[in-house]
């Protein structure tokens, strides 16, 4: 068993003081050693963060504790050290970008637990659709799904058109841990489409409980990770190198950090040409050193419960 754990989260639930609940749910972070990043709106909780197997037990027993959370439901997995290099807890007025108009709390897509989801996948009447930005699909999806070019949540209605002719049929939406599709699913339901469901967990859940078979290529994910393997059945890579256009599922941040795109980088191509996606990137003045890994932290200062955040170069101050 590894040391460390791995906590995905989200819960809808009305937040009367979001101020005053990061504070105080800022200061439960820091007494757990815990760390990530952690976004507090009005209408919930999103995060995602790391510490050792019983920091991250007593923070979930905290969470739960409050009946406000009745419904969140954790990710759990293990790791050999932290995800990530510092705590961040946000004041939001989403807990997911979207700016759609609706209420996951009023409505959303049929649930589906990851087995059903495995059993129904397949049927030659459903329609899976990817609700991830393009740079995360890039570089693993559901075999046979249908993806938008989109940055963000923000830009679904931008491609209604594409799948209008689909609504009689049965649509199943997936992200990563499940967020995005509470709002995508009400949005779909909004737009006319008549049989809506959506994969409760996401992918993460569904790799952890059903095997995560049939999903093709990595994972990517908002830490240190940056994309990780969820396919126990039938694993394939999807992505090629955007250097050398082998086949790749090494994701990275690129290393100029006035680009900071999120490509596929075959690991002889990370360390030739420093964790760039292209030779102007690499004569950037700022580049960044590339470490292997393809993640780099925001630098930040001056950030404590009962303050903002200021991004400096330098470290993290807490009091």
């Amino acid at each position: 068993m590894k040391p460390y754990r791995v906590l995905l989260y989200y819960c809808y639930t009305p937040i009367a003081d979001p101020e005053g609940f990061r504070e105080q749910h800022h200061l439960l972070c820091l007494q757990l050693n815990l760390l990530g990043r952690i976004i507090v709106a009005p209408e919930g909780l999103n995060g995602t963060v790391s510490g050792l197997t019983a920091d991250c037990e007593a923070y979930m027993a905290a969470v739960k504790a409050d009946p406000r959370f009745d419904s969140l439901e954790f990710k759990v997995e293990e790791q050999e050290t932290h995800t990530f290099q510092k705590l961040h807890v946000r004041v939001k007025t989403e807990i997911v970008h979207s700016d759609l108009p609706v209420d996951p709390l009023r409505q959303t897509g049929i649930h589906l637990e990851p087995d059903a989801f495995r059993q129904l996948k397949n049927d030659p009447d459903v329609v899976l659709l990817d609700m991830r930005s393009n740079y995360e699909h890039s570089v693993g999806k559901f075999n046979g799904a249908i993806t938008f070019d989109m940055e963000n949540l923000r830009n679904l209605p931008d491609h209604m058109d594409e799948i209008a002719h689909l609504k009689q049929k049965k649509v199943i939406t997936y992200c990563t841990g499940g967020i995005k599709c509470e709002k995508a699913s009400a949005y779909l339901l909004s737009q006319g489409f008549e049989n809506v469901y959506q994969l409760h967990g996401g992918i993460i859940k569904y790799g952890l409980e059903a095997g995560g078979e049939d999903f093709d290529g990595k994972c990517y994910v908002f830490d240190n990770r940056v994309a990780v393997a969820v396919n126990q059945v039938n694993p394939a890579v999807v992505s090629t190198c955007h250097r050398c256009g082998t086949a790749s599922d090494r994701m990275v941040n690129c290393a100029s950090p006035a680009c900071n795109n999120h490509v596929a980088l075959c690991e002889a191509c990370g360390w030739e040409h420093h964790g760039t996606c292209t030779d102007d990137c690499l004569s950037d003045p700022q580049l960044r050193a590339y470490d292997g890994t393809g993640y780099y932290s925001k630098k930040t200062e001056g950030y404590t419960p009962w303050q903002g955040y200021k991004s400096f170069a330098g470290s993290v101050l807490k009091s």
